[in-house]
């Protein structure tokens, strides 16, 4: 797919490093949005599907072969996942630190920011088990809420319960179409970007760009909003990508050409079997390696595991085969902050 988004302006940004624009011949970023701005939006982005959503056929093969959740010797390691809740490191305004809550739930402080990514605190989420750890950190050991970045509007990355816990003057940056949700809940200040859009606040630059993946909420919005992931890049330009829910593709290696530099890709890992219904919205832990290269990340940090049963795999297997995956491609040990439930690490 070479689909561009319709409405990015092509306004150059500023020459400051934050904004340091893409590799040669590769159009300049988009200039900050306004945030909170008023948007009118497709009533689809069905356009922006990079692979078919199943049809009937595999719907049925599904409810007559796929399993989506492990056997008891696949949930027999749930006592040794990793979790090891821990203070949040500390931090001033030059300090790019992240801590795992769980699942795609990252506490990210950066340029003096302190901001939530796909921030799921409830016990359960709708349609699966309850999670088989801990949140990583208590809602009551968190600084302020500076922002939060939505990724897409599913249960498990979207969460009503958890989104009720935050004044609703709190900046929350999502996918176009989105915001109307947002807005029913009586948030004030929400900004929907297209892919490859960016806003700004407080000198952090947001930019929201592709995944390979898709939405749904209820019976009747497939694909009315969009997702995808964020590249939020400091005032010294140092860069964190969060990935959010994405199979493997093509993106990546545009994301990299765009956002040179990217210090820490926070990428998923589970939920990949099986993998002839999972794989066009759901990296497995190979994949992943592979787009942490792609992107040219310095360093990785695995998520979308060991946090609630969505799928078959057992629940140990995505943490062992992405360590075997960043041996085998020969990258350095300590550039995988392959981190247990609660622990954070900080960008030297």
């Amino acid at each position: 797919m070479t689909h561009q988004p319709r409405s990015t302006t092509s306004t150059p940004a500023s020459a400051s490093a934050k904004d340091a624009g893409p590799a040669p011949g590769h159009p300049p970023l988009a200039a900050p949005r306004p945030p909170a701005e008023h948007r009118v939006w497709p009533r689809t982005f069905h356009d922006r599907l990079t692979a078919p959503l199943p049809g009937l056929k595999a719907l049925a093969r599904f409810a007559r072969e796929g399993a989506v959740r492990p056997g008891p010797a696949g949930l027999a390691d749930i006592p040794r996942l990793p979790c090891a809740p821990g203070p949040l490191p500390r931090v001033d305004a030059r300090t790019v630190a992240v801590t795992w809550a769980g699942h795609a739930s990252w506490v990210v402080r950066i340029g003096g920011l302190t901001v939530l990514t796909d921030p799921v605190w409830s016990r359960r989420i709708l349609g699966t088990p309850a999670r088989i750890t801990p949140v990583g950190v208590a809602w009551s050991d968190l600084p302020r809420v500076d922002a939060v970045v939505i990724s897409h509007n599913h249960y498990d990355h979207l969460d009503a319960p958890t989104l009720r816990r935050l004044p609703r003057d709190t900046p929350v940056l999502v996918p176009a179409g989105l915001g109307r949700w947002f807005h029913r809940r009586r948030f004030t200040h929400v900004t929907e970007l297209d892919w490859w859009e960016a806003t700004e606040l407080n000198g952090v630059r947001f930019d929201f760009v592709p995944a390979h993946h898709w939405s749904k909420r209820s019976l009747t919005d497939t694909c009315r909003s969009l997702w995808g992931g964020w590249v939020l890049t400091d005032p010294d330009g140092r860069r964190v990508y969060f990935a959010g829910d994405t199979g493997y593709g093509h993106w990546f290696t545009r994301i990299g050409r765009r956002y040179p530099g990217i210090d820490l890709a926070l990428l998923p890992i589970g939920a990949y079997d099986p993998r002839w219904w999972l794989s066009d919205v759901h990296c497995d832990p190979e994949e992943a390696v592979r787009a942490a290269r792609d992107v040219g990340a310095r360093h990785m940090a695995p998520m979308h595991w060991g946090t609630f049963v969505l799928s078959a795999e057992p629940v140990l297997e995505p943490l062992t085969r992405v360590r075997d995956a960043w041996q085998q491609a020969g990258l350095p040990r300590e550039r995988l902050w392959d981190l247990p439930v609660g622990g954070s690490r900080v960008l030297e």
